[in-house]
């Protein structure tokens, strides 16, 4: 373990330290892009926000001054291209159903792209948003902030190198009160807006997880959801679990709840030990990658990073050294796929068929 230890929070995706920086204009100024978004940009290397998009000019004007931005526009400022020379690219921080058209805008504009996930609310909207960018040739990047975390990073070099063996099974749970979060009228409660609840939310963190650690491409999956909590209706599941087979015959079991406690982990097993991470998905907390084998034990408290700042500067790093970014289109629409396979196969009962 002692040589993944060393400098365990470096960013094996960055080869040089280019010079530049990335402007942005942040589209959409909710709790998460002001909390965390926002703060996590000023801290980075190679970005910085000097354009809000925003339906409140009061919020919006408020906002620039605290992170002194040059401009605040309107959403249909924003989409008629004003003030487009005052920023390099765009970040899409707005409902996950309204991401393909402000992605849409941002490709006619010719402006790189880095939107939050679930990467759009279904897989034909999310393909569509992954036309755009290519028929425009701008870079796009979906925001799994897991995915650049140094202990999601240093657990899969840990797995690559054969250290639990060959990896057989990966569990993956994502719990939290969203009610206790915003109320019954909030967003990601809305299916048109979110497409969908606990899975489209917290799901997708497990969806990519299983992903991340398995390796490989899902051939099938299995699932149900469950809705009893009266905020919960209208086709927007409560919680929902599902398993998945993957090509490589590894499989995974996943849940994801919008009415539990806080409860946030991945396990992967292999045949010479086990790998745990936990908490797995909040954010800016320290976590514990544990590996365990038939004769040794070995748990690290990782350094704590700020996973925002990390996927921020991952953003601008390729886009300054014209590279492409890991957590692409690709991972985002492979996600929804499986999370679309979920709900099929919770509507019909039947095991559903991917490949």
């Amino acid at each position: 373990m002692r040589s993944y230890l060393d400098d365990f929070a470096r960013r094996d995706w960055q080869d040089e330290s280019p010079d530049g920086i990335v402007r942005l204009a942040v589209v959409g100024l909710g709790g998460f892009a002001q909390e965390q978004a926002l703060p996590g940009i000023e801290k980075s290397d190679f970005c910085e926000t000097t354009v809000l998009v925003t339906g409140s000019p009061e919020k919006g004007e408020r906002v620039a001054e605290e992170v002194d931005a040059e401009r605040v526009l309107s959403y249909e400022d924003f989409q008629e291209g004003e003030d487009e020379e005052a920023y390099d690219a765009v970040y899409v921080a707005t409902p996950t159903g309204r991401h393909l058209d402000y992605v849409e805008t941002a490709a006619e504009l010719e402006k790189d792209v880095v939107t939050e996930k679930p990467i759009e609310k279904s897989v034909e909207r999310a393909q569509r948003l992954r036309e755009v960018c290519e028929a425009a040739g701008v870079a796009l990047m979906v925001a799994y902030r897991p995915r650049l975390e140094p202990d999601f990073r240093r657990a899969r070099e840990l797995i690559r190198d054969g250290v639990v063996g060959d990896v057989t099974e990966v569990h993956v749970q994502f719990s939290f009160p969203v009610l206790e979060m915003g109320g019954p009228d909030q967003w990601r409660i809305d299916r048109e807006l979110a497409g969908g609840g606990a899975l489209m939310d917290a799901g997708v963190y497990t969806a990519t997880a299983a992903h991340f650690f398995a390796d490989g491409e899902v051939v099938s999956v299995q699932g149900e959801t469950v809705s009893e909590h009266e905020a919960f209706d209208e086709g927007v599941e409560e919680r929902g679990n599902y398993t998945v087979r993957f090509d490589n015959d590894v499989t995974a079991s996943c849940s994801a709840s919008f009415n539990s406690a806080y409860n946030d982990w991945v396990e992967v097993t292999g045949t010479e030990g086990t790998l745990r991470i936990e908490p797995a998905f909040w954010f800016n907390v320290d976590r514990e990658l544990t590996v365990e084998c038939e004769d040794w034990e070995a748990t690290v408290t990782g350094p704590s990073v700020d996973e925002v700042q990390e996927e921020f500067d991952h953003f601008g790093y390729a886009v300054l050294t014209g590279t492409d970014p890991e957590p692409n289109a690709g991972v985002g629409i492979a996600d929804l796929e499986l999370l679309e396979g979920v709900y099929e196969s919770a509507e019909t009962g039947e095991r559903v068929r991917l490949d």
